[in-house]
């Protein structure tokens, strides 16, 4: 036992010489090609004493980096985490100007800029050398992982032997995206877990692969509240109007997911999915987690200490990662304006405005929060937490601008597969043994927006069929991606979208939003949802104006006749109790659409009139509502086809190998998963609280809202 320590003792002393050799020459060559940096005086020191200098310096700097850096990173924990980013190069050079300063050998000395660039060399040279040599040694490499979780967590009580879940979302990856993926040898670790990899011969499968439907709403909202929380009844989209309390809700604001949040635990009863001993990452919505990072109901809480922001702390307190993941944000952002560029000199189509703050939301998404979600990851995962679930969003993010289909969204997928590559491996340095599920929340539909094919908004079309004044120059509608809300979250500023209908003057005009293809059109002047038969008195245009236009598949209206009728172009109507027997114009969006349709009639806040985009089924494309050409949050093609990969040691997600139907069901396998690993058990009352009652033609809202939690 002696022996061991002695040699664990030996060997951390031999790499931390090696590293300080390393960076000692690193300092020496940067002096040596850095007009404003040297380490010598203006008379000239001789070889032995310049050696003596850097080496002392650079001491001094390893010594500062370990020992300063996490108090200045904990200090900075109450300015925004992004500007705590960007501060890096500042506060590395400032170490290093000081590690200078404090050096009893020779007169070093470096210019400010300079400086920043010694010490990022300098961090990225010794971090990649102290991993290069830890890796060589299993031990060490653990416990270069595990500072990780020692830092955020402190020390734990023994894990137990039974296995752990991970859960790793990637936003916006349909089933079809992922196969073409692994086909085209892009995400060669989820080939290699199908099977399908490029050995000979290729090594037996450890996952199976699901294809699963989304409800209507097809976006994250909606899919990773049912998921986490065990309902999602009530959303109707991405954003929605509600009447009773004259709000715009948005599932990417803070307050609307605090919100949605704890109406989800009132009516389950149940505090959700990641309730006992879990960890909640890089998500909308926290699971009744304790342990949270860059969760967005949890970052509407004020006040410092706030739990979601340590994940922030965990990974920035290495300087080596901070000065990495600055330099890949930087590289991001340049490789966002070379692609547009690329783009627009190409004269692709279809294509969206990528300009203005884009390419910095870009690099947030695919850089800062994919390093400090994984980094998260593996903490929990060493630190031997029961249950993880992690949302990585950069690829939703580049697809909605570039495409489902395109080379950028590609790149970002092998990037991804690198990340789950990483967890695997820390996973197998972890106390307990691990499983890890790969699932998505939504797919992506391509087509190109419905702006530009027609020259108008959905908003400017209602305003037409309204009797409205229509503004010559129409305008765009803005997307609503989720990267966007996490790079709020981080600087801690509030959502754009407000809480009353946004550039409505008058109550008696429409609110017209915008889900990617679904759009919700909602008047605030009427305290209920109104039937076709009262729209159709108040503005005879509006619908017949809607459902002929070619850029428009279907309406969803709610009819004191029939309760809920679907509207198509030339009059079509049938009522919902028909559509199994005649789909109408949901035929072309495939098998569940009605299912999907009634559904949602049934939520007390959908809107007045519910509006689903053109559907092609040959090329899968949409029209989106927003400035967005790869879209989601309505039916049709790609968008409503999510994945979910699962080790095989779970039991098959339907027994009777039906398909699964909608974020709820996804909860119940989960759930039944963390039962079979004899993980924490969710508690379901017997008879869950679900009101879905239709309201009586010209009376209030559909069924009354449960009271927060």
């Amino acid at each position: 036992m002696r022996d061991g320590r002695w040699r664990r003792a030996a060997g951390q002393i031999g790499r931390s010489v090696a590293v300080w050799a390393v960076s000692t020459l690193t300092m020496l060559v940067l002096a040596g090609i850095l007009p404003d940096f040297r380490l010598q005086s203006a008379d000239g020191d001789s070889a032995t004493t310049v050696a003596i200098t850097a080496a002392l310096g650079a001491g001094a700097f390893g010594v500062l980096s370990v020992v300063v850096w996490p108090l200045l990173v904990r200090l900075l924990l109450l300015v925004p985490a992004l500007v705590l980013g960007l501060l890096v190069f500042f506060l590395n050079g400032s170490l290093l100007l000081l590690a200078l300063r404090i050096s009893p050998s020779g007169e070093p000395q470096a210019a400010p800029q300079t400086a920043m660039i010694v010490a990022a060399a300098m961090s990225a040279v010794a971090s990649a050398t102290g991993g290069a040599l830890a890796v060589r040694d299993d031990e060490a490499y653990r416990r270069r992982l595990h500072r990780l979780a020692v830092r955020r967590r402190g020390r734990r009580p023994a894990c137990p032997t039974t296995p752990g879940t991970v859960v790793v979302q990637l936003d916006g990856v349909g089933h079809d995206v992922l196969r073409d993926a692994v086909g085209r040898g892009l995400m060669p670790t989820v080939a290699r877990w199908l099977g399908s990899g490029q050995g000979e011969p290729a090594a037996p499968a450890t996952h199976r692969l699901t294809a699963w439907r989304t409800d209507w709403s097809s976006q994250t909202g909606a899919s990773q509240l049912g998921i986490l929380h065990g309902t999602n009844h009530d959303v109707p989209a991405f954003r929605w109007y509600e009447k009773d309390t004259g709000e715009v809700m948005v599932c990417n604001r803070p307050a609307s997911a605090v919100q949605l949040q704890r109406r989800a635990v009132a009516r389950t009863g149940h505090e959700g999915l990641l309730a006992v001993d879990g960890a909640s990452r890089g998500n909308l919505f926290s699971g009744g987690a304790a342990e949270s990072a860059l969760v967005l109901s949890v970052s509407a809480r004020r006040g410092p200490g706030t739990r979601s922001r340590a994940g922030y702390f965990a990974y920035f307190c290495d300087p080596a990662n901070a000065v990495r993941t600055a330099l890949s944000f930087v590289a991001e952002v340049v490789r966002e304006i070379g692609q547009s560029l690329r783009a627009r000199i190409r004269k692709q189509r279809p294509r969206v405005s990528r300009g203005g703050l884009y390419p910095l939301v870009r690099a947030f998404a695919t850089v800062v929060e994919r390093d400090v979600v994984v980094a998260a990851v593996m903490g929990d995962l060493l630190a031997g937490r029961t249950v993880v679930y992690a949302d990585l969003v950069a690829y939703d993010e580049v697809a909605h601008h570039s495409g489902p289909h395109s080379r950028d969204a590609a790149k970002v997928l092998q990037r991804l597969d690198r990340a789950l590559a990483l967890i695997e491996k820390v996973a197998e340095h972890a106390p307990r043994p691990y499983r890890i599920v790969v699932l998505s929340d939504h797919g992506q539909s391509p087509g190109e927006t419905f702006h530009a094919r027609y020259g108008l908004t959905l908003g400017d079309l209602v305003r037409a069929g309204c009797g409205l004044h229509v503004p010559r120059r129409a305008g765009r509608t803005r997307s609503g991606a989720e990267a966007r809300a996490a790079v709020r979250a981080a600087l801690r500023r509030p959502v754009e979208e407000h809480g009353t209908p946004p550039r409505h003057s008058r109550r008696s005009e429409p609110v017209v939003l915008a889900s990617g293809n679904l759009g919700l059109v909602s008047f605030p002047d009427v305290p209920y949802r109104m039937t076709r038969e009262e729209i159709d008195a108040r503005y005879p245009a509006l619908l017949p104006t809607l459902a002929n236009h070619p850029g428009i598949g279907f309406l969803l209206v709610r009819s004191e006749r029939h309760g809920g009728v679907v509207l198509g172009a030339h009059g079509v109507e049938i009522p919902l109790d028909r559509l199994d027997d005649d789909p109408g114009p949901l035929a072309v969006f495939g098998p569940g659409a009605a299912d999907a349709v009634r559904r949602t009639h049934s939520f007390p806040h959908t809107a007045d009139i519910m509006v689903n985009s053109f559907y092609d089924p040959a090329d899968g494309e949409v029209l989106a509502f927003e400035d967005q050409i790869g879209s989601h949050g309505g039916l049709g093609g790609a968008q409503s086809r999510p994945f979910l990969l699962a080790p095989l040691a779970f039991s098959p997600p339907t027994e009777d190998g039906t398909e699964l139907v909608g974020a709820e069901q996804i909860h119940r396998v989960l759930r039944r998963w963390l039962r079979e690993a004899a993980g924490p058990q969710v508690p379901v009352p017997a008879q869950p609280v679900r009101d879905v009652r239709p309201a009586a033609p010209g009376h209030g809202p559909q069924a009354e809202e449960e009271q927060a939690a």
